[in-house]
């Protein structure tokens, strides 16, 4: 099978390559990233130049670009993990957003009808369906809940998600969409909470929380959501929206303690700043869809999963910290300094 996996120099699609890497060596693998901020040539060293693996640059959303690749390469199978996604930079600016997340979809989608893909795979976000009060445990996102998107980067994900369904509804089009909650693991971009906690807290550094810190998101270790995409490909109806959950709840504020914890660090680091503007306050997936009918479940608890996340960062300096300089540095001042 070949296989071509956009964002695959970013966190969850190189963790996607490195996993199919291993599990379906014979693949082969097209790689296309157009190498923004969040994308990193060095995440792919380890695989650079091996047989059954080609690194493209090139924009999603530049058709003539997509064509040639396409034309070239005859993939059987796409895997779309390309996107803008943090909230923040779509606050900052949307227009970038709705140009990769939802013309990037278009081009893709066209890409695959001209040329008679056998699967199309678009990763999105429970971030589609808006958020749930914090007072109402019981409530959970299901495949059939309405997308109720807050903020430019979900809308932009919801628009590209209805956009594969109507693909499909109107072409035929051999598409499925995976919608997951908050990954964490190795390789993800420190502007990310995770990470960021981790980053500043071994430099010392103020920990910013938004508010009180007090939002609930379901965690998800990256390499669980490959394993769930694996098995959409391989088993997955087409046409249908599979949610992948962690089946792990907590508030924003103990997984930043969790990590001051296992780095031996102060809670005194903590630094309550502004809150978001139309911050979602709970993110909760019921996953039972997908167990149901694949039967895949989440297979690393997150104090397992958090302790390895940690060792990984802490091992990998070397990754993390030519990323947090220049044009991350800037960003970095313009969201929380004077919060």
């Amino acid at each position: 099978m070949k296989m071509i996996v956009t964002g695959g120099a970013g966190f969850i699609g190189s963790n996607f390559i490195f996993y199919m890497r291993r599990v379906h060596p014979e693949h082969e693998l097209v790689c296309v990233d157009k190498l923004t901020y969040a994308g990193n040539m060095e995440t792919l060293a380890p695989i650079l130049g091996q047989p059954r693996f080609t690194f493209v640059r090139a924009d999603i959303a530049d058709r003539k670009a997509m064509y040639d690749l396409f034309e070239a390469e005859r993939p059987d199978v796409v895997v779309n993990f390309a996107a803008e996604s943090h909230v923040d930079r779509s606050i900052e600016d949307p227009a970038v957003f709705l140009q990769t997340n939802v013309m990037g979809t278009q081009v893709l989608l066209d890409a695959c009808r001209r040329y008679g893909v056998e699967r199309y795979h678009q990763v999105s976000t429970d971030e589609v369906y808006g958020d749930l009060p914090l007072d109402r445990p019981d409530l959970f996102f299901t495949e059939k809940t309405p997308l109720r998107a807050s903020s430019p980067y979900s809308a932009s994900k919801a628009s590209a998600d209805l956009l594969c369904g109507a693909y499909h509804r109107t072409y035929g089009m051999p598409i499925t969409i995976s919608r997951c909650s908050n990954n964490y693991g190795p390789y993800q971009f420190p502007e990310k909470l995770i990470p960021l906690m981790i980053a500043n807290a071994l430099e010392d550094k103020p920990l910013p929380v938004y508010g009180e810190g007090l939002n609930v998101r379901d965690w998800l270790y990256v390499e669980d959501h490959c394993a769930a995409i694996d098995l959409i490909l391989e088993k997955g109806r087409v046409g249908q929206v599979y949610n992948i959950g962690g089946h792990n709840e907590m508030h924003n504020i103990d997984i930043v303690k969790t990590v001051l914890h296992i780095l031996d660090k102060p809670e005194s680091l903590i630094a309550h700043v502004t809150d978001r503007k139309g911050h979602d306050m709970r993110y909760a997936i019921d996953p039972s869809f997908i167990h149901g009918e694949l039967g895949w479940l989440p297979q690393t608890k997150f104090a397992d999963g958090i302790q390895k996340t940690v060792r990984w960062y802490l091992d990998n300096r070397d990754w993390w910290e030519k990323i947090v300089s220049g044009e991350y540095r800037d960003y970095y001042e313009r969201m929380y300094a004077g919060r």
